[in-house]
Protein backbone atom coordinates (compact mmCIF):
# COMPACT_ATOMS: atom_id res chain seq x y z
CA UNK A 1 0.00 0.00 0.00
CA UNK A 2 0.95 3.65 -0.30
CA UNK A 3 2.72 5.71 2.30
CA UNK A 4 -0.40 7.93 3.52
CA UNK A 5 -2.59 4.55 3.59
CA UNK A 6 0.49 2.91 6.03
CA UNK A 7 0.47 5.94 7.71
CA UNK A 8 -3.35 5.78 8.68
CA UNK A 9 -3.71 2.03 9.10
CA UNK A 10 -0.73 0.23 10.32
CA UNK A 11 -0.70 -0.36 13.66
CA UNK A 12 -3.69 2.32 13.74
CA UNK A 13 -6.63 -0.99 13.22
CA UNK A 14 -9.78 -0.64 14.97
CA UNK A 15 -9.76 -1.75 18.42
CA UNK A 16 -11.05 -5.69 18.70
CA UNK A 17 -13.12 -5.32 22.02
CA UNK A 18 -15.20 -2.16 21.13
CA UNK A 19 -14.34 -1.57 17.41
CA UNK A 20 -13.12 1.51 18.34
CA UNK A 21 -11.48 3.38 15.10
CA UNK A 22 -8.83 5.23 17.21
CA UNK A 23 -6.10 3.07 19.17
CA UNK A 24 -7.19 3.39 22.40
CA UNK A 25 -4.40 5.08 25.54
CA UNK A 26 -4.00 2.22 27.61
CA UNK A 27 -3.32 4.75 30.85
CA UNK A 28 -2.07 1.60 32.98
CA UNK A 29 1.14 0.94 34.72
CA UNK A 30 0.45 -3.02 35.34
CA UNK A 31 -1.60 -5.64 33.23
CA UNK A 32 -3.42 -8.70 35.24
CA UNK A 33 -2.09 -11.94 35.10
CA UNK A 34 -4.72 -14.66 34.19
CA UNK A 35 -2.26 -17.09 36.23
CA UNK A 36 1.08 -17.65 36.82
CA UNK A 37 3.22 -17.15 33.63
CA UNK A 38 -0.30 -16.72 31.35
CA UNK A 39 -0.63 -12.97 30.57
CA UNK A 40 -2.07 -11.60 27.42
CA UNK A 41 0.95 -10.71 25.87
CA UNK A 42 1.52 -7.53 28.63
CA UNK A 43 2.86 -7.60 31.85
CA UNK A 44 3.92 -4.19 32.89
CA UNK A 45 3.96 -0.88 30.80
CA UNK A 46 7.43 -0.12 31.11
CA UNK A 47 8.42 -3.32 29.06
CA UNK A 48 5.52 -3.13 26.77
CA UNK A 49 2.29 -1.56 26.14
CA UNK A 50 -0.19 -1.79 24.05
CA UNK A 51 -0.39 2.32 22.83
CA UNK A 52 3.30 2.19 22.56
CA UNK A 53 3.35 -1.41 20.97
CA UNK A 54 0.56 -0.04 17.88
CA UNK A 55 2.97 3.40 17.23
CA UNK A 56 6.37 1.49 16.97
CA UNK A 57 4.31 -1.02 14.37
CA UNK A 58 3.06 1.86 12.71
CA UNK A 59 6.78 3.61 12.46
CA UNK A 60 8.63 0.41 11.76
CA UNK A 61 6.26 0.56 8.56
CA UNK A 62 6.81 3.48 7.48
CA UNK A 63 10.46 3.28 6.96
CA UNK A 64 10.06 0.13 5.92
CA UNK A 65 11.65 -1.72 8.48
CA UNK A 66 10.74 -4.95 10.76
CA UNK A 67 11.09 -3.57 14.14
CA UNK A 68 10.35 -0.18 15.70
CA UNK A 69 11.33 1.01 19.55
CA UNK A 70 9.61 4.39 20.78
CA UNK A 71 11.33 6.24 23.98
CA UNK A 72 10.92 9.10 26.15
CA UNK A 73 12.37 11.75 23.50
CA UNK A 74 14.84 11.61 20.53
CA UNK A 75 17.86 11.94 23.13
CA UNK A 76 17.15 9.05 25.29
CA UNK A 77 16.41 7.07 21.97
CA UNK A 78 20.20 8.15 20.69
CA UNK A 79 21.57 7.08 24.35
CA UNK A 80 19.78 3.49 23.58
CA UNK A 81 21.81 3.36 20.86
CA UNK A 82 24.62 4.23 22.28
CA UNK A 83 24.55 1.94 25.22
CA UNK A 84 25.16 -1.52 22.58
CA UNK A 85 28.79 0.39 23.21
CA UNK A 86 31.37 -0.95 26.04
CA UNK A 87 33.88 1.37 27.26
CA UNK A 88 37.06 1.81 24.59
CA UNK A 89 34.46 1.42 21.76
CA UNK A 90 34.66 4.38 18.89
CA UNK A 91 32.24 6.40 16.63
CA UNK A 92 32.50 8.05 13.88
CA UNK A 93 30.18 10.66 13.91
CA UNK A 94 29.30 14.05 11.47
CA UNK A 95 31.06 17.13 12.75
CA UNK A 96 27.39 18.70 11.74
CA UNK A 97 25.41 17.58 14.45
CA UNK A 98 22.57 18.83 16.47
CA UNK A 99 23.98 20.33 19.45
CA UNK A 100 22.38 17.90 22.21
CA UNK A 101 23.63 15.07 20.52
CA UNK A 102 27.28 16.47 20.67
CA UNK A 103 26.31 17.15 24.34
CA UNK A 104 25.50 13.39 24.90
CA UNK A 105 28.29 12.41 23.32
CA UNK A 106 31.32 14.83 24.90
CA UNK A 107 30.27 15.49 28.10
CA UNK A 108 27.80 12.15 28.89
CA UNK A 109 29.27 9.62 27.21
CA UNK A 110 33.04 10.44 26.80
CA UNK A 111 33.18 9.93 30.75
CA UNK A 112 32.04 6.60 30.16
CA UNK A 113 34.41 5.24 28.12
CA UNK A 114 33.47 6.03 24.90
CA UNK A 115 35.53 7.53 22.22
CA UNK A 116 33.71 9.95 19.62
CA UNK A 117 35.49 11.29 16.18
CA UNK A 118 34.15 13.61 14.17
CA UNK A 119 34.43 13.93 10.45
CA UNK A 120 32.93 15.86 7.46
CA UNK A 121 30.38 13.53 6.64
CA UNK A 122 30.20 14.90 2.69
CA UNK A 123 33.55 13.85 1.87
CA UNK A 124 33.40 9.98 2.77
CA UNK A 125 37.51 10.36 2.51
CA UNK A 126 37.49 12.36 5.49
CA UNK A 127 35.22 9.44 7.39
CA UNK A 128 37.44 6.97 5.97
CA UNK A 129 40.70 8.25 7.74
CA UNK A 130 39.01 8.71 11.26
CA UNK A 131 37.62 4.98 11.28
CA UNK A 132 39.38 3.34 13.35
CA UNK A 133 40.06 -0.86 14.06
CA UNK A 134 37.68 -0.58 17.64
CA UNK A 135 35.17 1.85 15.70
CA UNK A 136 31.62 0.33 15.58
CA UNK A 137 29.50 2.85 14.06
CA UNK A 138 29.15 5.89 12.04
CA UNK A 139 26.43 8.17 12.93
CA UNK A 140 25.37 10.58 10.40
CA UNK A 141 22.88 13.28 10.96
CA UNK A 142 20.92 14.32 7.04
CA UNK A 143 20.64 17.13 6.49
CA UNK A 144 22.31 18.61 9.49
CA UNK A 145 20.97 21.02 12.00
CA UNK A 146 21.22 24.18 11.13
CA UNK A 147 23.08 24.20 7.93
CA UNK A 148 21.34 21.75 5.73
CA UNK A 149 24.70 19.87 4.81
CA UNK A 150 23.79 16.68 2.52
CA UNK A 151 25.52 12.81 3.11
CA UNK A 152 25.41 10.26 0.79
CA UNK A 153 24.03 7.82 2.46
CA UNK A 154 24.12 4.93 -0.10
CA UNK A 155 28.28 5.86 -0.35
CA UNK A 156 28.13 5.96 3.21
CA UNK A 157 26.57 2.61 4.17
CA UNK A 158 28.54 1.30 1.80
CA UNK A 159 31.70 2.83 3.37
CA UNK A 160 30.54 1.84 6.68
CA UNK A 161 30.12 -2.01 5.46
CA UNK A 162 33.52 -2.13 4.26
CA UNK A 163 35.04 -1.39 7.55
CA UNK A 164 32.29 -4.03 9.34
CA UNK A 165 30.25 -1.47 11.06
CA UNK A 166 27.04 -0.08 11.32
CA UNK A 167 25.16 3.39 9.89
CA UNK A 168 22.80 5.23 11.99
CA UNK A 169 21.21 7.82 10.26
CA UNK A 170 19.08 10.52 12.16
CA UNK A 171 16.30 10.68 10.08
CA UNK A 172 14.24 13.56 12.29
CA UNK A 173 14.56 16.53 9.17
CA UNK A 174 12.61 14.98 6.48
CA UNK A 175 10.40 12.40 8.42
CA UNK A 176 10.18 8.97 6.63
CA UNK A 177 7.78 10.37 4.00
CA UNK A 178 10.79 12.35 2.34
CA UNK A 179 13.77 10.13 3.16
CA UNK A 180 14.08 6.04 3.98
CA UNK A 181 17.85 5.40 5.27
CA UNK A 182 16.97 1.84 5.51
CA UNK A 183 16.07 1.60 1.92
CA UNK A 184 19.89 3.35 0.86
CA UNK A 185 21.57 0.79 3.12
CA UNK A 186 21.48 2.46 6.89
CA UNK A 187 21.22 0.10 9.53
CA UNK A 188 19.54 1.91 12.06
CA UNK A 189 17.20 5.24 11.60
CA UNK A 190 16.41 7.33 14.82
CA UNK A 191 13.97 10.48 15.01
CA UNK A 192 12.90 12.58 17.43
CA UNK A 193 9.43 11.95 17.36
CA UNK A 194 8.79 15.53 18.78
CA UNK A 195 9.25 16.48 15.18
CA UNK A 196 7.57 16.14 12.12
CA UNK A 197 6.04 12.58 13.01
CA UNK A 198 4.03 13.94 15.75
CA UNK A 199 3.71 17.73 14.52
CA UNK A 200 1.74 19.13 16.82
CA UNK A 201 4.14 20.22 19.20
CA UNK A 202 2.12 18.57 21.95
CA UNK A 203 4.50 15.90 22.79
CA UNK A 204 8.56 14.80 23.17
CA UNK A 205 9.46 11.35 22.41
CA UNK A 206 12.20 9.62 20.22
CA UNK A 207 12.27 6.09 17.69
CA UNK A 208 14.48 3.22 16.13
CA UNK A 209 13.89 2.05 13.73
CA UNK A 210 15.68 -1.10 11.98
CA UNK A 211 15.60 -4.71 10.35
CA UNK A 212 18.34 -6.99 12.39
CA UNK A 213 16.20 -8.96 14.76
CA UNK A 214 19.63 -9.52 16.99
CA UNK A 215 20.39 -5.81 16.77
CA UNK A 216 16.74 -5.24 18.09
CA UNK A 217 16.77 -7.28 20.89
CA UNK A 218 19.61 -5.86 22.64
CA UNK A 219 18.38 -2.62 21.91
CA UNK A 220 14.88 -3.78 22.94
CA UNK A 221 16.17 -5.37 26.35
CA UNK A 222 18.05 -1.83 26.63
CA UNK A 223 14.99 -0.03 26.29
CA UNK A 224 13.59 -1.97 29.19
CA UNK A 225 16.51 -2.12 31.14
CA UNK A 226 17.15 2.02 31.21
CA UNK A 227 13.30 2.63 31.07
CA UNK A 228 13.41 5.81 28.99
CA UNK A 229 10.03 4.37 27.44
CA UNK A 230 7.52 6.60 25.01
CA UNK A 231 4.19 6.75 27.67
CA UNK A 232 0.80 6.01 26.47
CA UNK A 233 -0.30 9.40 26.17
CA UNK A 234 2.79 10.69 23.69
CA UNK A 235 2.64 7.41 22.11
CA UNK A 236 -1.10 7.77 21.07
CA UNK A 237 -0.41 11.70 20.16
CA UNK A 238 2.17 10.46 18.00
CA UNK A 239 -0.20 8.21 16.24
CA UNK A 240 -2.61 10.85 16.14
CA UNK A 241 -0.04 13.08 14.21
CA UNK A 242 1.19 10.17 12.18
CA UNK A 243 -1.99 10.09 10.22
CA UNK A 244 -1.69 13.34 8.65
CA UNK A 245 2.41 13.19 8.03
CA UNK A 246 2.16 12.94 3.90
CA UNK A 247 -0.04 15.90 3.72
CA UNK A 248 1.65 17.87 6.33
CA UNK A 249 5.13 17.04 4.81
CA UNK A 250 3.63 18.15 1.54
CA UNK A 251 2.83 21.09 2.60
CA UNK A 252 5.74 21.88 4.69
CA UNK A 253 7.91 21.78 1.11
CA UNK A 254 5.55 23.62 -0.74
CA UNK A 255 5.83 26.40 1.98
CA UNK A 256 9.66 25.85 3.05
CA UNK A 257 10.40 25.99 -0.77
CA UNK A 258 8.36 29.07 -1.15
CA UNK A 259 10.11 31.32 1.87
CA UNK A 260 14.06 29.87 0.63
CA UNK A 261 12.83 31.70 -2.91
CA UNK A 262 11.66 34.69 -1.53
CA UNK A 263 14.40 35.32 0.95
CA UNK A 264 17.34 33.98 -1.70
CA UNK A 265 15.92 37.30 -3.38
CA UNK A 266 16.26 39.53 -0.34
CA UNK A 267 18.88 42.36 -0.41
CA UNK A 268 19.36 41.98 3.30
CA UNK A 269 19.47 37.92 3.45
CA UNK A 270 23.25 37.39 2.65
CA UNK A 271 22.68 33.34 2.16
CA UNK A 272 19.67 30.54 2.06
CA UNK A 273 20.75 27.50 2.99
CA UNK A 274 18.09 25.07 1.70
CA UNK A 275 18.48 21.25 0.04
CA UNK A 276 15.72 22.35 -2.65
CA UNK A 277 17.46 25.59 -4.05
CA UNK A 278 19.51 24.85 -7.19
CA UNK A 279 21.78 27.18 -5.50
CA UNK A 280 22.83 24.98 -2.97
CA UNK A 281 25.94 22.89 -3.23
CA UNK A 282 24.50 19.44 -3.03
CA UNK A 283 20.96 19.93 -4.44
CA UNK A 284 21.33 17.36 -6.78
CA UNK A 285 22.10 14.39 -4.51
CA UNK A 286 19.65 15.71 -2.40
CA UNK A 287 16.97 15.28 -5.40
CA UNK A 288 18.44 11.57 -5.63
CA UNK A 289 18.22 10.36 -2.00
CA UNK A 290 15.15 12.50 -1.14
CA UNK A 291 11.58 12.77 -2.60
CA UNK A 292 11.05 16.29 -1.48
CA UNK A 293 13.36 18.85 0.89
CA UNK A 294 11.27 19.44 3.91
CA UNK A 295 10.08 22.45 5.87
CA UNK A 296 13.83 23.55 7.47
CA UNK A 297 15.49 26.24 6.20
CA UNK A 298 18.62 28.41 7.83
CA UNK A 299 19.56 32.38 6.54
CA UNK A 300 22.54 34.56 7.38
CA UNK A 301 21.76 38.01 8.13
CA UNK A 302 25.11 39.08 8.67
CA UNK A 303 25.55 39.70 12.46
CA UNK A 304 24.25 38.98 15.90
CA UNK A 305 21.89 42.75 15.92
CA UNK A 306 20.44 42.00 13.07
CA UNK A 307 19.00 38.55 13.59
CA UNK A 308 17.84 40.08 16.99
CA UNK A 309 16.19 42.88 14.94
CA UNK A 310 14.31 40.27 12.69
CA UNK A 311 13.90 37.74 15.97
CA UNK A 312 12.20 40.47 17.62
CA UNK A 313 9.72 42.04 15.02
CA UNK A 314 8.26 38.96 13.61
CA UNK A 315 4.84 38.54 14.81
CA UNK A 316 3.30 35.36 13.08
CA UNK A 317 6.64 32.98 12.98
CA UNK A 318 6.94 32.35 16.65
CA UNK A 319 10.40 32.34 18.40
CA UNK A 320 10.82 29.09 20.05
CA UNK A 321 13.29 25.97 20.57
CA UNK A 322 12.08 22.84 18.32
CA UNK A 323 10.94 22.46 14.86
CA UNK A 324 8.30 20.25 12.86
CA UNK A 325 4.94 21.69 14.40
CA UNK A 326 2.24 22.62 11.91
CA UNK A 327 3.03 26.22 13.21
CA UNK A 328 6.25 28.31 11.94
CA UNK A 329 8.97 28.46 14.80
CA UNK A 330 11.97 30.96 13.89
CA UNK A 331 15.44 30.56 16.42
CA UNK A 332 18.80 31.36 16.37
CA UNK A 333 21.13 28.28 16.49
CA UNK A 334 24.07 30.02 18.62
CA UNK A 335 22.02 30.93 21.60
CA UNK A 336 19.40 28.28 20.87
CA UNK A 337 19.98 24.53 19.73
CA UNK A 338 23.82 24.90 19.68
CA UNK A 339 24.12 27.19 22.62
CA UNK A 340 26.38 24.13 24.23
CA UNK A 341 29.13 24.17 21.33
CA UNK A 342 31.83 26.20 22.28
CA UNK A 343 31.98 29.92 20.20
CA UNK A 344 35.12 29.32 18.07
CA UNK A 345 33.35 25.36 16.88
CA UNK A 346 30.12 27.26 16.30
CA UNK A 347 32.07 28.90 13.81
CA UNK A 348 33.66 26.25 11.85
CA UNK A 349 30.24 24.82 11.41
CA UNK A 350 29.36 27.53 9.94
CA UNK A 351 27.11 28.31 12.79
CA UNK A 352 27.33 32.22 13.24
CA UNK A 353 25.95 35.05 15.13
CA UNK A 354 24.00 36.03 12.18
CA UNK A 355 22.03 32.78 11.67
CA UNK A 356 18.70 32.32 11.88
CA UNK A 357 16.54 28.79 11.19
CA UNK A 358 13.13 28.63 10.74
CA UNK A 359 10.95 25.51 10.56
CA UNK A 360 8.48 26.53 7.94
CA UNK A 361 4.75 25.28 8.85
CA UNK A 362 1.67 24.84 6.83
CA UNK A 363 0.01 28.60 7.30
CA UNK A 364 -1.09 30.03 4.37
CA UNK A 365 2.28 30.89 2.89
CA UNK A 366 1.73 34.58 1.65
CA UNK A 367 1.23 35.14 5.48
CA UNK A 368 4.72 34.04 6.67
CA UNK A 369 6.25 35.68 3.39
CA UNK A 370 5.17 39.30 4.44
CA UNK A 371 5.76 38.45 7.88
CA UNK A 372 9.31 38.14 7.37
CA UNK A 373 9.52 41.21 5.08
CA UNK A 374 7.99 43.29 7.26
CA UNK A 375 10.75 41.73 9.75
CA UNK A 376 13.69 42.18 7.44
CA UNK A 377 12.65 45.71 6.52
CA UNK A 378 13.19 46.65 10.09
CA UNK A 379 17.22 45.82 9.69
Amino acid sequence: MGFATDAIHIGQEPDRATGAIIVPIYQTSTFVQEELGKHKGYEYTRTSNPTRAALERNLAALERARFGLAFASGMAAINALMSLWKSGDHIVAGHKLYGGTLRLFDHVLGHSGLTFGYANTTRLEEVSGAIRPNTRMLYVETPTNPVLEITDLAAAADLAHQHGILLAVDNTFMSPYFQRPLELGADVVIHSTTKYLNGHSDSVGGAIVLNDALLYERLKFIQNAAGAVLGPFDSWLVLRGVKTLAVRMRQHNENGLAVAQFLQQHPKVRKVYYPGLSSHPQHALAKKQMTGFGGMLSFETGSLANARTLLKSVRLCSLAESLGGVETLISHPATMSHASVAPEERQLLGITDGLVRISVGIEDVEDLIADLKQALDKI
